[in-house]
């Protein structure tokens, strides 16, 4: 029982505190209230307001207060501005880490706050690299044909002048076919523009560029090749992220549904096993070193230049900015080449390494010819997985293989890969 009344009393107290806090917090809202509403309705004063307010005296403010008030409001105001200018240098300051200005800068951007190292086996790097941000003034025509034909910001892009009209149609009739929205052709001459807007095919002409369009309307695949690292840079400004495509490719399921976004740049693999698509260790022998004959190097096949994913990020706009470059100094020298150099060679004495991180895909996912036509057709296993796209890339006689992986793949045409050789004579 003495229980039971400690327990009514508790509830009774508990009941009776909260009645007299709600009647102390009415009370306190209506002075406020009435507090409030003598401050803007006071007579005015001679000190310069930037806006009139009608002061009446009242029973909470005297005359003095009210001035003071006012004096107070003055000030804040000003120290407002000053605030809105020291918000506005930070945020210019933080924008011009962002876009390089430093590399202690854009650590601090990229780590963020210090971490604690936790228990053995649970510490993990950072890997992604934070997006830069979307300066729209770069390009505005373009900026509003992405908003229409991006999906969360990515997209397929694929660079395209009259020499591979017949690749293009067969490269956009299969992604239409997979019912992929989200890709867009940069025509590099006036006829596949045309082309593709009869094709309802999303489709940008950039503005006239005598350095872009000499190569763009008349050069071959390699020079071509070479003008996407220039090109995509303007998609990365915007805050895209772009799935670089080759026409010489059959898509055969969503690329979009397979990626993990997780790196800098992912890119699909020249190897044709998992040895040589992910690296292994190569030992070189050496027999005159006797007991040190054998070195150990670490070896990896070049990643696919004509099929990658690049996050808008500054390693990512970095990598073009270099092989852009490079390609412009030595118009010989080969794009893939160059962009697996500027990927991997590390930091030495007298060159700095990009700082980019990078994902080889799935090799029977994302399939070069090489693995097709040498292994997979082979293998009755393989041969009943089906890729997300293929790449003809080792192969010169392109269109006529890509017709039959769609027969294959597509079409069920069992035997429709059977009469190509494994290379090319």
């Amino acid at each position: 029982m003495a229980g039971v009344r400690r327990d009514a009393l508790l509830t009774r107290d508990k009941g009776q505190s909260s009645v007299r806090f709600r009647i102390v917090v009415a009370v306190v809202i209506g002075v406020l209230l009435g507090c409030v509403f003598a401050f803007f309705s006071s007579a005015p004063t001679p000190l310069h307001i930037p806006y009139p307010i009608k002061m009446v005296s009242s029973a909470c403010e005297s005359p003095e207060q009210v001035n003071a008030l006012k004096v107070d409001i003055l000030s804040a105001k000003v120290k407002n501005s000053e605030l809105k200018k020291r918000v506005k240098d930070l945020m210019e300051k933080l924008r011009l880490a962002e876009q390089g200005k430093g590399h202690a800068q854009e650590q601090f951007v990229v780590l963020g706050e210090s971490h604690k190292a936790g228990p053995f086996g649970t510490v993990k790097g950072l890997r992604t690299n934070p997006p830069v941000i979307p300066d729209e003034s770069v390009n505005p025509r373009l900026t509003k044909i992405l908003g229409e034909v991006a999906i969360y910001k990515e997209l397929i892009v694929a660079l395209a002048n009259s020499n591979v009209k017949e690749m293009l149609q067969l490269w956009f009739t299969n992604i239409k076919r997979v019912d992929i929205p989200n890709y867009l052709v940069v025509a590099l001459d006036d006829n596949i523009e045309e082309f593709c807007k009869s094709n309802d095919v999303p489709v940008y002409r950039r503005d006239p560029d005598q350095g872009v369009d000499v190569v763009g309307k008349s050069g071959g695949n390699h020079a071509v090749s070479g003008l996407k690292f220039r090109i995509l840079r303007e998609f990365l400004q915007l805050g895209y992220s772009v799935l670089l495509s080759d026409v010489d490719i059959v898509y055969l399921q969503n690329p979009f549904d397979y990626l993990y976004r997780d790196s800098d740049v992912e890119s699909m693999s020249d190897g044709h096993n998992n040895k040589t698509a992910y690296g292994y260790n190569d030992v070189f022998d050496e027999p005159s070193m006797g007991w040190a004959r054998y070195a150990h190097t670490m070896r990896i096949w070049v990643y696919n230049s004509g099929f990658f994913y690049i996050r808008p990020t500054l390693p990512s706009i970095e990598l073009l900015d270099r092989v852009a470059t490079r390609l412009s100094n030595d118009p010989k020298s080969w794009d893939q080449a160059v962009f697996n150099e500027e990927l991997f060679f590390p930091s030495h004495p007298g060159y700095d390494g990009l700082h980019a991180a990078k994902r080889t895909m799935d090799m029977y996912l994302f399939m070069n010819s090489k693995v097709l036509f040498k292994t997979v057709r082979k293998d009755a296993k393989l041969k009943k997985l089906k890729p997300v796209i293929v790449h003809v890339n080792y192969h010169p006689d392109k269109f006529a293989r890509m017709k039959a992986i769609v027969e294959f793949y597509a079409n069920g045409k069992q035997d429709a890969l059977d009469h190509f050789p494994d290379g090319f004579d």
